[in-house]
């Protein structure tokens, strides 16, 4: 029997979010023993950057991009890659990993003084551009989205992927507003980067 409260288990199901669009990636493994899954990464994508609405991100996070359909893709030509969530501009919800488990979202990486950010985080893509603004439903679903995982995990960390590999990523970058989300979500300010 388990010990969470009735409202988180009927949202999570071995790491799966009801409210989520399934959708199966294979780019996924194991956390290691005895990880705390402590973090939220934000990230922003958009296939071919800047285009939005199209199937090519859930094709890229399954294995399934045409590579050659656009030039574009050509730069990114056998990624295996995944996020555990993916919000598009209207706030739909898509999940691709269990958050029980390792999506490969983070890369080399190093945050509040750990390493390997993909062992103890869930990452989060909102459909969008670095330096281009995020719509309101992208907000709105990403609070709910953060508090039904701090119900679940215990989440004391959000960080863009522009504060856990700083030198090789802007993402989700300076059109994405911290104090909107942080107003949303009324988490204390140690928590956001």
């Amino acid at each position: 029997m388990s010990n969470r409260p009735a409202e988180c288990t009927d949202l999570w199901q071995e790491g799966w979010y009801s409210p989520a669009l399934r959708w199966d990636s294979p780019n996924f493994g194991p956390r290691p023993q005895g990880a705390c899954i402590d973090l939220l990464v934000l990230h922003s994508i958009s296939l071919p950057p800047g285009q939005y609405g199209g199937p090519e991100v859930q094709a890229l996070f399954t294995n399934q991009l045409d590579w050659d359909a656009h030039p574009y893709f050509k730069q990114i030509r056998g990624a295996q890659v995944s996020a555990h969530f993916f919000i598009r501009r209207d706030g739909a919800l898509l999940q691709f990993v269990s958050a029980d488990d390792r999506a490969w979202h983070a890369g080399q990486s190093m945050y509040r003084g750990r390493s390997q950010c993909n062992d103890d985080s869930v990452g989060i893509e909102l459909e969008g551009l670095e330096g281009d603004v995020f719509e309101n439903a992208q907000y709105v679903q990403l609070a709910s989205l953060c508090h039904d995982l701090r119900k679940r995990y215990p989440i004391a960390h959000l960080a863009g992927h522009e504060h856990i590999a700083p030198d090789r990523k802007q993402d989700p970058g300076p059109g994405f507003s911290w104090e909107r989300l942080r107003q949303l979500l009324d988490w204390p300010a140690s928590y956001f980067p």
